[in-house]
């Protein structure tokens, strides 16, 4: 039964970039819990808790990215060793400082943001409405934690932009 009004063909390279991005997904959780589990120093609190957060959200993206999938009527990427060989993120290290893990993160979501492009420029041209309803909240949602996590790592005297009446008055 076709319950999609998309025709099969225009579906395969939507189908191709959400695995690409479950790959993404997938190694981008691992190295969460790896971080979450040895990260040290003063900022072990904070940073414990983010990370266990950011991973808890990874875990149901890579679900309902797999069952994006499987609605679009194929079957999603499922083995790790594909993953690693899919995706663009690398494996975490272990002994890395809290400053270093939060610059890696930032490089990983500026690399799934990427690929979250590249599932909606295809999903657009299929006609995938469903797909870029999906990914648009998944792209605001870690734009606003790379946003936090770049505050986190930066001196408490450097200043954002100026703009708009503030900056009219200045």
């Amino acid at each position: 039964m076709s319950y999609l009004n998309i025709q099969d063909e225009k579906l395969l390279p939507v189908v191709m970039e959400l695995n690409t991005l479950l790959a993404d997904y997938h190694i981008y959780y691992q190295k969460l819990r790896t971080f979450h589990w040895n990260v040290l120093g003063k900022n072990f609190f904070d940073l414990h808790v983010k990370f266990e957060e950011m991973y808890n959200d990874s875990k149901v993206k890579i679900d309902e990215v797999a069952e994006r999938i499987l609605t679009l009527r194929h079957h999603p990427v499922s083995k790790f060793s594909d993953y690693l060989k899919m995706s663009s993120i690398r494996e975490g290290n272990t002994l890395e400082t809290d400053e270093d893990m939060v610059k890696e993160l930032l490089s990983d979501h500026k690399i799934i943001l990427a690929q979250m492009s590249s599932v909606l420029d295809k999903a657009d041209k299929a006609g995938d409405e469903g797909t870029i309803d999906l990914i648009g909240a998944y792209i605001r949602e870690l734009e606003k934690t790379s946003w936090m996590l770049n505050a986190w790592s930066k001196s408490s005297k450097e200043q954002l932009k100026v703009s708009g009446l503030e900056a009219a008055t200045h």
